[in-house]
């Protein structure tokens, strides 16, 4: 690699050769990064001078794999999945610094897909886009994806887009020298990843200072559906020693219909590394959904609360609590049982669900114990006679943390 950091700017060169060349000699002219251009496109265009890993080289990455091009979606796929291979090379072969792409809706997607697959977290990733300006959620996913909307479509050349495109390439070489500048503080304290929502904070709170003062660092996620998709990907990564996983209202979410859901796989990741993990039922009484008025109908009868102006929460039911166990049962019987502990607050799940509190239900609460109780589920289960924030269950459940790691 060159001593200057390099850019890999991605698009359809077919359609957007004028735009991409503006972005890469942005990048060039300010002399301290190098950029190279790759086309995505559906056919080569006839000035392909500035291009320098063409399209066929990049769906040479698929080898010997035939590329189905009898729809535009098969043929989106199979050059998304060729750009990933790409880049994870260019990556590896420390060959590149960031990525910049910059188009519509299908280079949105296939880029994007490609950025999250193949570059980590932490890696500088840019996506100028068109779709930028709506619901980015499945573009960005659990990454730390930057998107920025173009304003004007990318189509041609006008003063608007090259204030867009030119501020867009300022941001990436920035991000790209500063990252290769930046010198990452090496730790010795070994890391353990938390959930976290804002009705489980105070336990959350007093758990990790106990965590730090025994010399572990960690790494807080809020539970928001994006939280815990980041934090399964980076215990994959093997970025932890351990989970503390206080706050699984996102299984809730994905259970009932709620807008916080962090998918199937949630509570997976540590049970497949085989790592040390302690779970509870944080936030569990509630599922989230956006102001009242976007809740669907079926849910009139049910008990709500409402959080803030954007968020409305619903208590869970009995029956949405023994079927919330039967799922934990499911997920942690495929962890070792000496690497899994259960730790469960009987006086209620979050700093709503105790006594006086709008969303006390001990007798929903019930039925997940009871569900958890007569399973034949390996690990051991803990009960604490307090509500999930009170000390004495925080350090219950730190406590139970730090002995599974150094048992080993």
């Amino acid at each position: 690699m060159s001593t200057k950091p390099a850019i890999a700017v991605i698009g359809t060169c077919d359609t957007k050769l004028e735009a991409l060349t503006y972005i890469k000699d942005t990048i060039i002219s300010s002399g301290r990064c190098n950029a190279i251009l790759v086309d995505i496109g559906s056919y080569d265009p006839p000035d392909s001078q500035t291009i320098d890993i063409s399209r066929s080289t990049v769906l040479n990455a698929l080898g010997d794999k035939a590329v189905d091009t009898t729809s535009r979606n098969s043929t989106l796929d199979a050059m998304t999945q060729a750009l990933t291979l790409t880049l994870s090379r260019l990556r590896s072969d420390n060959y590149i610094a960031g990525v910049i792409a910059a188009g519509g809706s299908g280079n949105t997607s296939v880029c994007t897909k490609a950025f999250r697959e193949a570059l980590p977290i932490g890696f500088p990733k840019l996506m100028v886009s068109t779709m930028a300006s709506g619901n980015t959620s499945h573009y960005v996913g659990e990454t730390d994806l930057t998107m920025m909307y173009s304003v004007a479509d990318v189509a041609g050349m006008n003063n608007l887009l090259r204030t867009i495109l030119g501020n867009a390439a300022d941001a990436i070489e920035g991000m790209a020298v500063r990252s290769s500048e930046r010198a990452i503080p090496s730790s010795t304290r070994p890391a353990i990843a938390v959930t976290m929502f804002g009705l489980t904070t105070p336990c959350v709170q007093i758990a990790i200072e106990k965590l730090e003062e025994l010399g572990y660092s960690t790494v807080v996620f809020h539970a928001t559906g994006a939280g815990g998709l980041a934090m399964e990907r980076l215990i994959r990564e093997g970025h932890f020693v351990g989970v503390l996983d206080l706050t699984t209202t996102e299984l809730a979410d994905e259970l009932v219909g709620g807008v916080l859901t962090a998918g199937p796989n949630r509570l997976e990741a540590a049970g497949e590394m085989s790592i040390p993990q302690v779970i509870s039922v944080g936030a569990m009484d509630m599922v989230n959904f956006g102001p009242p008025s976007t809740i669907p109908e079926k849910f009139n009868d049910r008990l709500f609360n409402n959080h803030n102006f954007s968020v409305t929460l619903m208590r869970t039911s009995k029956e949405e609590c023994s079927k919330l166990g039967e799922i934990l049962i499911k997920k942690l019987s495929k962890a070792s049982p000496t690497k899994t502990r259960i730790i469960l607050p009987r006086g209620g799940f979050s700093g709503i669900d105790k006594e006086g509190g709008p969303f006390y239900d001990m007798e929903a609460d019930q039925a997940l114990f009871d569900v958890l109780q007569e399973s034949t589920l390996q690990c051991h289960i803990q009960y604490v006679d307090s509500n999930i924030n009170d000390p004495c269950f925080a350090h219950a459940a730190a406590s139970a943390l730090v002995e599974m790691l150094r048992d080993g």
